[in-house]
């Protein structure tokens, strides 16, 4: 039986690369490759798209040290092998060949083949954090060329990028978030003194200062008082043309308890067992996630059966809210107080290493990693046949 070609797409353009690496090293490991055809196609820091030639070979490598954080090392992890080595391609934004009537998912998949320009695959798994890989713009080119990809579309990809579009969103569908102010990287540059107090006109501190558009805690810092404020702006100009600031929940005194909630499928999706993070750090930042392993891990969350229940429906409802597809790890924030739930964020294509969230709540929901890769395929493929249906001319 002719195996299913599956591209792992991953690295890119983005503060989140290297995390993409070993998201993708664990993928490779990971998938069934009795089921699956495997194609790695990596995506290096200045945007050139590379495959490899022999990719069995590459498949074979170790994963990454994490403890070293080696993403970027070819010695250590396949999909770094793949950038250092690999041949250039191109993926053209027009539609595949296809021969004959469609028919559902897998059939269907394996009847389609790329132009001779195109990389010949099945189905896309985009393995991408981050800027130009999480926001609608791979997302948008694989919609361009007709081609199955796992994890949410253009909207829901852009939109749960967008943490200011987001909120939006969230509120709109009446959502529990916390109060947050929205402010240009231009306004800020032209008048900080300003900005700074309307900013605190509407919130108290501690406040959490974040780029609007970047996954991952890149560029994430926590301001206790006004002179903290500045240079937190500062760091997340350096990556967004728009700042999100949150007022932090819990006050000076007390953290938030961090909550996490795993979501798969597509027009009827369900929840993970939440997992409840307790940052080795001041908060679950970029170096806590992947580097630095003191923070604590608890699954399930220590939380009742009623605020379990309360999260796992938010969750399915923040997925609805952005129109999600696939996946995404839904975060959620509770006063250590008054244990009030908020809605934090949502992350369309949340990290997949061997320490990472999304892929540990749904093992403790008893979907195991090999099994979850498989069930993202499908939903993809399911997803690409049910946009088929469409008429796009009378």
């Amino acid at each position: 039986m002719k195996k299913l070609r599956v591209g792992i797409l991953f690295g890119g353009r983005s503060g989140e690369h290297e995390v993409s690496l070993l998201s993708a090293a664990s993928v490779f490991k990971a998938i069934d490759k009795n089921k699956y055809e495997v194609v790695p196609i990596g995506i290096t820091k200045q945007g050139r798209w590379v495959t490899a030639g022999d990719a069995e070979q590459l498949l074979k490598g170790e994963a990454a040290d994490q403890s070293q954080f080696r993403a970027g090392d070819p010695e250590a992890t396949s999909s770094a092998a793949v950038l250092a080595h690999g041949e250039a391609v191109i993926v053209p934004p027009e539609p595949q060949r296809r021969g004959g009537s469609l028919s559902p998912f897998e059939t269907d998949a394996l009847t389609r083949r790329a132009s001779d320009r195109a990389i010949n695959v099945d189905v896309i798994f985009p393995v991408l954090h981050g800027t130009f890989g999480e926001d609608g713009t791979i997302q948008g080119l694989l919609e361009l060329a007709d081609i199955p990809y796992v994890g949410a579309g253009v909207l829901g990809s852009a939109a749960g990028m967008d943490k200011d579009v987001m909120k939006s969103l969230f509120r709109a569908a009446g959502l529990p978030i916390v109060k947050h102010v929205t402010v240009l990287r231009s306004e800020w540059e032209t008048n900080p003194k300003k900005f700074q107090k309307v900013i605190e006109s509407k919130l108290k501190y501690p406040m959490f200062v974040k780029p609007a558009n970047l996954g991952s805690s890149v560029g994430i810092s926590k301001a206790r008082a006004g002179q903290e404020l500045g240079p937190a702006m500062e760091e997340a100009a350096k990556f967004d043309r728009k700042i999100v600031i949150e007022q932090g929940v819990g006050g000076k005194k007390q953290k938030a308890r961090e909550i996490e909630c795993s979501v798969l499928g597509n027009d009827s999706p369900k929840a993970s067992v939440p997992g409840e993070i307790v940052p080795g750090k001041e908060f679950y930042d970029y170096t806590a996630k992947y580097v630095d392993q003191g923070s604590q891990l608890f699954l399930p969350a220590k939380i009742t059966k009623a605020e379990t229940a309360r999260i796992q429906q938010l969750s399915v409802a923040a997925f609805k809210a952005v129109d999600c597809a696939g996946l995404a790890r839904v975060d959620f924030l509770m006063d250590p107080k008054t244990r009030k739930i908020y809605l934090n964020e949502i992350n369309t294509m949340p990290g997949f290493t061997s320490i990472s969230m999304y892929p540990k709540m749904w093992a403790a929901s008893g979907l195991q990693y090999s099994d979850l890769i498989e069930q993202l395929i499908r939903l993809g493929l399911e997803r690409h046949a049910e946009k088929k249906k469409n008429q796009y001319s009378r």
